[in-house]
Protein backbone atom coordinates (compact mmCIF):
# COMPACT_ATOMS: atom_id res chain seq x y z
CA UNK A 1 0.00 0.00 0.00
CA UNK A 2 1.19 3.30 -0.53
CA UNK A 3 2.81 5.22 2.20
CA UNK A 4 1.24 8.00 4.48
CA UNK A 5 1.77 11.23 4.11
CA UNK A 6 3.25 12.43 7.64
CA UNK A 7 1.83 15.58 7.19
CA UNK A 8 -1.67 14.08 7.92
CA UNK A 9 -0.56 12.04 11.09
CA UNK A 10 -1.56 13.43 13.97
CA UNK A 11 1.50 14.00 16.95
CA UNK A 12 0.76 12.58 20.42
CA UNK A 13 1.88 15.18 23.44
CA UNK A 14 5.04 17.28 22.64
CA UNK A 15 7.74 14.71 21.50
CA UNK A 16 10.18 17.73 19.61
CA UNK A 17 11.20 17.05 16.26
CA UNK A 18 9.70 13.69 16.11
CA UNK A 19 6.84 13.39 13.02
CA UNK A 20 5.82 9.42 12.72
CA UNK A 21 6.48 6.19 13.01
CA UNK A 22 7.56 3.95 10.67
CA UNK A 23 7.88 0.40 9.95
CA UNK A 24 12.10 -0.69 9.55
CA UNK A 25 10.53 -3.84 7.38
CA UNK A 26 7.95 -2.21 5.23
CA UNK A 27 7.62 1.22 5.14
CA UNK A 28 4.69 2.15 6.73
CA UNK A 29 3.65 5.00 8.72
CA UNK A 30 1.71 5.93 11.43
CA UNK A 31 1.18 8.65 13.98
CA UNK A 32 3.54 8.82 16.95
CA UNK A 33 2.07 7.16 20.19
CA UNK A 34 2.75 3.86 22.44
CA UNK A 35 3.25 1.27 19.42
CA UNK A 36 6.26 -0.88 18.54
CA UNK A 37 5.09 -3.24 16.07
CA UNK A 38 3.49 -2.41 12.44
CA UNK A 39 0.12 -2.61 12.13
CA UNK A 40 0.57 -3.63 8.37
CA UNK A 41 3.40 -6.23 8.73
CA UNK A 42 4.16 -6.82 12.58
CA UNK A 43 7.74 -4.92 11.77
CA UNK A 44 9.16 -2.95 14.32
CA UNK A 45 8.67 0.15 14.39
CA UNK A 46 11.04 3.59 14.63
CA UNK A 47 11.13 7.10 14.46
CA UNK A 48 10.97 9.72 11.72
CA UNK A 49 12.02 13.32 12.08
CA UNK A 50 11.72 16.51 10.75
CA UNK A 51 15.31 18.45 12.43
CA UNK A 52 14.18 21.76 10.72
CA UNK A 53 16.94 24.44 10.94
CA UNK A 54 19.16 22.72 13.75
CA UNK A 55 22.70 23.79 14.07
CA UNK A 56 25.81 22.67 15.68
CA UNK A 57 26.01 26.03 17.50
CA UNK A 58 22.91 24.94 19.03
CA UNK A 59 23.96 21.36 20.42
CA UNK A 60 26.95 23.44 21.53
CA UNK A 61 25.14 25.65 23.65
CA UNK A 62 22.97 23.20 25.25
CA UNK A 63 23.28 21.78 28.74
CA UNK A 64 26.36 18.93 29.10
CA UNK A 65 24.69 15.83 29.25
CA UNK A 66 22.42 14.01 26.68
CA UNK A 67 19.76 16.98 26.59
CA UNK A 68 22.15 18.84 24.52
CA UNK A 69 20.84 16.76 21.35
CA UNK A 70 17.03 17.00 22.75
CA UNK A 71 16.44 18.38 18.81
CA UNK A 72 17.35 15.08 17.73
CA UNK A 73 15.20 13.01 20.15
CA UNK A 74 11.32 12.09 20.74
CA UNK A 75 11.45 14.70 23.55
CA UNK A 76 9.98 18.03 24.29
CA UNK A 77 11.96 20.81 23.66
CA UNK A 78 11.80 21.65 27.20
CA UNK A 79 13.37 18.26 28.68
CA UNK A 80 15.88 19.32 30.70
CA UNK A 81 13.53 21.29 33.21
CA UNK A 82 11.72 18.17 34.41
CA UNK A 83 13.35 15.73 37.30
CA UNK A 84 15.54 13.41 35.23
CA UNK A 85 19.12 11.81 35.84
CA UNK A 86 20.60 14.34 33.43
CA UNK A 87 23.18 11.26 32.01
CA UNK A 88 25.53 11.77 28.96
CA UNK A 89 28.52 13.44 28.28
CA UNK A 90 30.31 10.68 29.63
CA UNK A 91 34.05 10.85 28.45
CA UNK A 92 36.20 10.20 25.12
CA UNK A 93 39.43 8.47 26.42
CA UNK A 94 42.60 8.51 24.36
CA UNK A 95 43.75 5.12 25.12
CA UNK A 96 47.45 4.94 23.63
CA UNK A 97 48.40 2.31 26.74
CA UNK A 98 46.03 -0.23 25.20
CA UNK A 99 46.42 0.89 21.90
CA UNK A 100 50.33 0.06 22.13
CA UNK A 101 49.77 -3.42 23.66
CA UNK A 102 47.60 -4.42 20.74
CA UNK A 103 49.41 -3.05 17.96
CA UNK A 104 47.13 0.13 17.20
CA UNK A 105 47.97 3.21 15.86
CA UNK A 106 45.19 5.31 17.59
CA UNK A 107 42.38 3.86 19.82
CA UNK A 108 39.72 6.11 21.95
CA UNK A 109 37.60 4.13 24.62
CA UNK A 110 33.89 5.49 24.89
CA UNK A 111 33.37 5.07 28.70
CA UNK A 112 30.06 5.15 29.55
CA UNK A 113 30.52 4.00 32.95
CA UNK A 114 30.56 7.25 34.03
CA UNK A 115 26.73 7.65 33.94
CA UNK A 116 24.39 8.23 36.72
CA UNK A 117 23.63 3.98 37.61
CA UNK A 118 27.32 3.44 35.99
CA UNK A 119 26.00 2.29 32.73
CA UNK A 120 24.77 3.66 28.82
CA UNK A 121 21.56 2.43 29.88
CA UNK A 122 21.03 5.70 31.62
CA UNK A 123 20.57 7.50 28.26
CA UNK A 124 17.73 5.31 26.86
CA UNK A 125 15.76 5.15 29.90
CA UNK A 126 15.93 8.98 29.73
CA UNK A 127 14.73 9.54 26.56
CA UNK A 128 11.68 6.96 27.12
CA UNK A 129 10.99 8.65 30.62
CA UNK A 130 10.65 11.87 28.40
CA UNK A 131 8.53 10.15 25.42
CA UNK A 132 6.06 8.33 28.27
CA UNK A 133 5.33 10.92 30.41
CA UNK A 134 3.99 12.82 27.01
CA UNK A 135 2.47 9.46 26.02
CA UNK A 136 -0.23 9.84 29.50
CA UNK A 137 1.83 6.39 31.39
CA UNK A 138 2.04 6.52 34.85
CA UNK A 139 4.42 3.78 35.86
CA UNK A 140 8.42 3.10 34.35
CA UNK A 141 8.61 -0.68 33.86
CA UNK A 142 10.91 -2.83 32.20
CA UNK A 143 12.26 -6.35 31.85
CA UNK A 144 16.04 -6.12 32.16
CA UNK A 145 19.72 -7.99 32.40
CA UNK A 146 20.63 -5.87 35.36
CA UNK A 147 21.99 -2.23 33.78
CA UNK A 148 18.78 -1.62 32.55
CA UNK A 149 17.16 -2.15 35.68
CA UNK A 150 19.06 -0.11 37.60
CA UNK A 151 18.85 2.97 35.23
CA UNK A 152 15.11 2.55 35.60
CA UNK A 153 14.43 2.42 39.01
CA UNK A 154 16.81 5.64 39.61
CA UNK A 155 14.97 7.36 36.67
CA UNK A 156 11.35 6.73 38.40
CA UNK A 157 12.73 7.58 41.62
CA UNK A 158 13.70 10.65 40.41
CA UNK A 159 11.26 11.13 38.90
CA UNK A 160 8.72 10.57 41.88
CA UNK A 161 6.84 8.16 39.94
CA UNK A 162 6.33 4.06 40.35
CA UNK A 163 8.69 1.43 38.71
CA UNK A 164 8.07 -1.85 38.19
CA UNK A 165 11.27 -3.89 37.09
CA UNK A 166 11.51 -7.42 36.10
CA UNK A 167 14.95 -9.55 36.02
CA UNK A 168 15.98 -13.29 35.94
CA UNK A 169 16.79 -14.24 39.20
CA UNK A 170 20.18 -15.10 38.53
CA UNK A 171 21.47 -11.91 38.68
CA UNK A 172 24.40 -11.13 39.55
CA UNK A 173 24.00 -10.27 43.01
CA UNK A 174 25.59 -6.74 42.52
CA UNK A 175 22.85 -6.08 40.26
CA UNK A 176 20.63 -6.88 42.26
CA UNK A 177 21.10 -4.76 45.21
CA UNK A 178 21.87 -1.99 42.81
CA UNK A 179 18.31 -1.79 41.74
CA UNK A 180 16.59 -2.63 45.17
CA UNK A 181 17.97 0.33 46.65
CA UNK A 182 15.82 2.76 44.55
CA UNK A 183 12.76 1.17 46.06
CA UNK A 184 9.92 0.74 43.56
CA UNK A 185 8.63 -2.84 43.01
CA UNK A 186 11.24 -5.07 41.88
CA UNK A 187 10.83 -8.94 41.00
CA UNK A 188 13.15 -11.61 40.28
CA UNK A 189 12.28 -14.15 37.92
CA UNK A 190 13.46 -17.79 37.76
CA UNK A 191 14.27 -17.73 34.10
CA UNK A 192 16.18 -16.25 31.82
CA UNK A 193 15.99 -12.80 29.86
CA UNK A 194 13.68 -13.71 26.97
CA UNK A 195 11.47 -15.81 29.86
CA UNK A 196 11.44 -12.63 31.46
CA UNK A 197 10.72 -10.29 28.54
CA UNK A 198 8.18 -12.86 27.20
CA UNK A 199 6.17 -11.81 30.73
CA UNK A 200 7.08 -8.75 30.60
CA UNK A 201 5.23 -8.44 27.44
CA UNK A 202 2.22 -10.12 28.73
CA UNK A 203 1.90 -7.77 31.79
CA UNK A 204 2.13 -4.97 29.37
CA UNK A 205 -0.82 -5.73 27.79
CA UNK A 206 -2.75 -6.08 30.68
CA UNK A 207 -1.47 -2.89 32.91
CA UNK A 208 -2.33 -0.23 30.44
CA UNK A 209 -0.65 3.25 32.15
CA UNK A 210 2.88 0.81 32.46
CA UNK A 211 5.46 2.15 29.87
CA UNK A 212 7.73 -0.90 29.42
CA UNK A 213 10.39 0.79 28.42
CA UNK A 214 12.35 -2.12 26.06
CA UNK A 215 8.49 -3.59 24.89
CA UNK A 216 6.46 -1.04 24.22
CA UNK A 217 7.36 2.11 24.00
CA UNK A 218 10.97 0.61 22.73
CA UNK A 219 10.82 3.21 19.29
CA UNK A 220 12.02 6.27 22.01
CA UNK A 221 13.68 4.29 24.33
CA UNK A 222 16.26 3.13 21.27
CA UNK A 223 16.60 6.62 20.38
CA UNK A 224 18.69 7.53 23.30
CA UNK A 225 21.76 5.23 21.88
CA UNK A 226 22.03 7.55 19.35
CA UNK A 227 23.37 10.08 22.05
CA UNK A 228 26.16 8.06 22.25
CA UNK A 229 26.86 8.37 18.87
CA UNK A 230 26.54 12.31 18.93
CA UNK A 231 28.71 12.49 21.86
CA UNK A 232 31.47 10.16 20.13
CA UNK A 233 31.45 12.83 17.01
CA UNK A 234 30.67 15.73 18.96
CA UNK A 235 34.38 14.82 21.12
CA UNK A 236 36.28 13.73 17.76
CA UNK A 237 35.75 17.40 16.70
CA UNK A 238 32.63 16.82 14.70
CA UNK A 239 34.42 13.86 12.75
CA UNK A 240 33.79 10.31 13.03
CA UNK A 241 35.66 7.43 13.58
CA UNK A 242 37.18 4.85 10.81
CA UNK A 243 36.25 1.93 12.92
CA UNK A 244 33.91 1.08 16.33
CA UNK A 245 33.72 -1.86 18.07
CA UNK A 246 29.98 -2.05 20.38
CA UNK A 247 29.28 -4.77 22.66
CA UNK A 248 25.84 -6.25 21.18
CA UNK A 249 22.70 -7.67 23.38
CA UNK A 250 19.73 -6.54 21.86
CA UNK A 251 21.90 -5.30 19.28
CA UNK A 252 20.06 -1.11 19.44
CA UNK A 253 22.83 0.15 20.73
CA UNK A 254 24.99 -1.03 17.84
CA UNK A 255 22.07 0.32 15.18
CA UNK A 256 21.49 3.58 16.95
CA UNK A 257 25.07 4.57 16.63
CA UNK A 258 24.85 4.23 12.79
CA UNK A 259 21.52 5.67 12.76
CA UNK A 260 23.39 8.97 14.66
CA UNK A 261 26.67 9.10 12.37
CA UNK A 262 23.59 9.01 9.48
CA UNK A 263 21.81 11.81 10.48
CA UNK A 264 25.28 13.93 11.00
CA UNK A 265 26.33 13.03 8.12
CA UNK A 266 23.06 14.46 6.61
CA UNK A 267 22.23 17.63 8.66
CA UNK A 268 26.29 17.84 7.27
CA UNK A 269 27.42 18.50 10.77
CA UNK A 270 30.09 16.00 9.72
CA UNK A 271 32.15 15.08 6.82
CA UNK A 272 30.42 12.28 4.79
CA UNK A 273 33.25 9.29 5.02
CA UNK A 274 33.71 5.65 5.16
CA UNK A 275 33.51 4.14 8.17
CA UNK A 276 33.26 0.50 9.49
CA UNK A 277 31.16 -1.10 12.42
CA UNK A 278 32.11 -4.16 14.25
CA UNK A 279 30.21 -5.73 16.51
CA UNK A 280 30.86 -8.08 19.80
CA UNK A 281 29.38 -10.88 21.64
CA UNK A 282 30.44 -13.51 24.59
CA UNK A 283 30.58 -16.87 22.54
CA UNK A 284 28.05 -18.50 25.45
CA UNK A 285 25.32 -15.97 23.76
CA UNK A 286 26.74 -14.94 19.92
CA UNK A 287 23.77 -15.89 18.12
CA UNK A 288 24.40 -12.57 15.81
CA UNK A 289 27.74 -13.21 15.55
CA UNK A 290 26.86 -17.44 13.98
CA UNK A 291 24.29 -15.95 11.74
CA UNK A 292 27.37 -13.38 10.88
CA UNK A 293 29.72 -15.72 10.03
CA UNK A 294 27.11 -18.43 8.64
CA UNK A 295 26.43 -15.55 5.76
CA UNK A 296 22.72 -15.80 7.05
CA UNK A 297 20.09 -12.96 7.50
CA UNK A 298 17.87 -14.44 10.11
CA UNK A 299 19.28 -14.97 13.42
CA UNK A 300 18.59 -18.14 15.14
CA UNK A 301 18.21 -17.68 18.76
CA UNK A 302 19.80 -19.24 21.33
CA UNK A 303 19.88 -20.20 25.11
CA UNK A 304 22.27 -17.68 26.97
CA UNK A 305 24.80 -19.36 28.61
CA UNK A 306 28.04 -16.52 29.38
CA UNK A 307 29.15 -14.62 32.58
CA UNK A 308 28.42 -11.78 30.40
CA UNK A 309 25.22 -11.18 31.70
CA UNK A 310 24.37 -7.83 30.27
CA UNK A 311 24.87 -9.38 26.69
CA UNK A 312 22.98 -12.45 27.27
CA UNK A 313 19.91 -12.02 25.16
CA UNK A 314 19.41 -15.54 23.36
CA UNK A 315 16.45 -13.63 20.96
CA UNK A 316 18.14 -10.20 19.87
CA UNK A 317 15.29 -7.95 18.35
CA UNK A 318 17.72 -5.92 16.25
CA UNK A 319 19.85 -8.84 15.39
CA UNK A 320 19.17 -8.73 11.80
CA UNK A 321 19.63 -4.79 11.28
CA UNK A 322 23.26 -5.41 13.14
CA UNK A 323 24.17 -7.67 10.41
CA UNK A 324 22.72 -5.30 7.81
CA UNK A 325 24.76 -2.07 9.32
CA UNK A 326 27.98 -4.47 9.67
CA UNK A 327 27.79 -5.53 6.58
CA UNK A 328 27.37 -2.30 4.45
CA UNK A 329 30.38 -0.96 6.48
CA UNK A 330 32.29 -3.67 6.01
CA UNK A 331 32.60 -4.69 9.07
CA UNK A 332 31.87 -8.27 11.27
CA UNK A 333 30.45 -9.66 14.54
CA UNK A 334 32.62 -11.93 16.27
CA UNK A 335 32.30 -13.85 19.84
CA UNK A 336 34.69 -14.23 22.51
CA UNK A 337 34.97 -17.28 25.47
CA UNK A 338 34.60 -16.14 28.89
CA UNK A 339 37.83 -16.77 29.81
CA UNK A 340 38.75 -13.93 27.20
CA UNK A 341 36.21 -11.92 28.43
CA UNK A 342 38.61 -11.54 31.90
CA UNK A 343 41.45 -10.98 30.47
CA UNK A 344 40.03 -8.32 28.34
CA UNK A 345 38.72 -6.86 31.85
CA UNK A 346 41.78 -7.13 33.21
CA UNK A 347 43.78 -5.86 30.21
CA UNK A 348 41.43 -2.14 29.83
CA UNK A 349 41.95 -1.86 33.88
CA UNK A 350 45.88 -2.63 33.79
CA UNK A 351 46.81 -0.54 30.37
CA UNK A 352 44.12 2.86 30.92
CA UNK A 353 42.68 2.15 34.37
CA UNK A 354 39.20 1.84 33.54
CA UNK A 355 37.11 -1.15 35.64
CA UNK A 356 34.66 -1.98 33.00
CA UNK A 357 32.19 -4.83 33.51
CA UNK A 358 31.52 -8.10 31.60
CA UNK A 359 30.98 -6.34 28.24
CA UNK A 360 33.20 -4.00 28.02
CA UNK A 361 35.74 -7.24 28.35
CA UNK A 362 33.58 -8.80 25.46
CA UNK A 363 34.53 -5.83 23.57
CA UNK A 364 38.16 -5.23 24.28
CA UNK A 365 38.77 -8.96 23.51
CA UNK A 366 36.60 -8.78 20.37
CA UNK A 367 38.77 -5.75 19.66
CA UNK A 368 42.25 -7.91 19.90
CA UNK A 369 40.81 -11.14 17.95
CA UNK A 370 39.56 -8.74 15.04
CA UNK A 371 43.18 -7.34 15.02
CA UNK A 372 44.92 -10.71 15.70
CA UNK A 373 42.98 -11.91 12.46
CA UNK A 374 43.69 -8.92 10.23
CA UNK A 375 40.03 -7.89 10.11
CA UNK A 376 40.64 -4.78 11.61
CA UNK A 377 42.89 -1.72 10.03
CA UNK A 378 45.54 -1.42 12.85
CA UNK A 379 46.41 2.19 11.36
CA UNK A 380 43.02 3.53 11.35
CA UNK A 381 41.29 5.47 14.17
CA UNK A 382 39.24 3.26 16.23
CA UNK A 383 36.42 3.71 18.73
CA UNK A 384 34.91 1.27 21.38
CA UNK A 385 32.50 1.22 23.75
CA UNK A 386 33.22 -0.17 27.47
CA UNK A 387 28.89 0.69 28.36
CA UNK A 388 29.53 -0.25 32.01
CA UNK A 389 31.16 -0.41 35.49
CA UNK A 390 33.02 -3.24 36.57
CA UNK A 391 31.95 -2.60 40.25
CA UNK A 392 28.49 -4.72 38.83
CA UNK A 393 30.15 -7.69 38.05
CA UNK A 394 33.26 -8.44 40.20
CA UNK A 395 32.31 -12.33 40.27
CA UNK A 396 33.86 -12.33 36.69
CA UNK A 397 37.40 -11.46 37.97
CA UNK A 398 37.38 -11.84 42.16
CA UNK A 399 39.14 -15.68 41.76
CA UNK A 400 42.14 -14.02 39.07
CA UNK A 401 43.14 -10.94 41.06
CA UNK A 402 44.64 -10.27 44.27
CA UNK A 403 47.19 -7.87 46.43
CA UNK A 404 50.83 -8.54 45.47
CA UNK A 405 51.57 -9.89 48.96
CA UNK A 406 50.22 -9.44 52.42
CA UNK A 407 52.86 -8.30 55.05
CA UNK A 408 53.51 -7.50 58.39
CA UNK A 409 52.96 -3.35 59.06
CA UNK A 410 56.86 -2.66 58.69
CA UNK A 411 59.82 -1.61 56.60
CA UNK A 412 62.19 -4.90 56.85
CA UNK A 413 58.97 -7.03 55.69
CA UNK A 414 58.10 -4.88 52.75
CA UNK A 415 61.64 -5.21 51.71
CA UNK A 416 61.77 -8.88 52.45
CA UNK A 417 58.68 -9.53 49.92
CA UNK A 418 61.12 -8.03 46.95
CA UNK A 419 58.35 -5.22 45.39
CA UNK A 420 60.66 -2.50 45.88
Amino acid sequence: MAPTPVNDLTPAGNLGPATALVCRECGHRRELGAFYACEECFGPLEIEYDFGGLTRADIESGPANIWRYRGLLPVPANVADTPNTEPGLTRLVRADNLAEALGLQRLWVKDDSGNPTHSFKDRVVAVALAAARELGFKVLACPSTGNLANAVAAAAARAGIRSAVFVPSNLEQQKIITTAVYGGTFVTVDGNYDDVNRLASEIAGEQEDWAFVNVNVRPYYAEGSKTLGYEIAEQLGWRLPDQIVVPVASGSQLTKIDKAFQELIKLGFVEDKPYRVFGAQAEGCGPVSAAFKAGHDVVRPVKPDTIAKSLAIGNPADGPYVLDVVRRTGGAVEDVTDAQVVDGIRLLARTEGIFGETAGGVTVSVLKKLIDDGRLDPSAETVIINSGDGLKTLDAVSPVVAPSANIAPSLAAFRAAGLA
